[in-house]
């Protein structure tokens, strides 16, 4: 029993520790032109969207090719397809905050 609990201890330690802490962001130059320096829209984009858009934002399938969003919609037109969804894309993937600069950095890819 003690093994076991030990496991799940040491287990979740490292998850947690995996998940979380530094923030280098502060580091890392500005790549979303946000207002608000602590959200780097690239990074939230590869967190929600390559796992359907492709790692670089190609498409595939019935997923649209993000790479050259901006020429096709309005960053207006972009934050209302992560609120609402389109297609199989679900709503609210992402929020707040986020959603605005991921809107703003992929209304740039023309």
């Amino acid at each position: 029993m003690k093994k076991q609990l030990m496991a799940l201890l040491f287990g979740s330690a490292l998850v947690l520790g995996a998940c979380g802490g530094g923030d280098d962001s502060a580091d890392a130059p500005d790549s979303g032109g946000s207002d608000d320096s602590s959200i780097d829209p690239e990074q939230v984009v590869q967190q929600n969207c390559i796992s359907c858009h492709g790692e670089n934002l190609e498409g595939a399938g019935n997923f649209p090719s993000l790479n050259d969003v901006g020429s096709r919609l309005s960053e207006e037109e972009i934050r209302d397809v992560i609120d609402n969804g389109r297609g199989a894309m679900p709503p609210d993937i992402i929020e707040g905050e986020e959603a605005d600069a991921v809107a703003q950095w992929l209304s740039e890819k023309k």
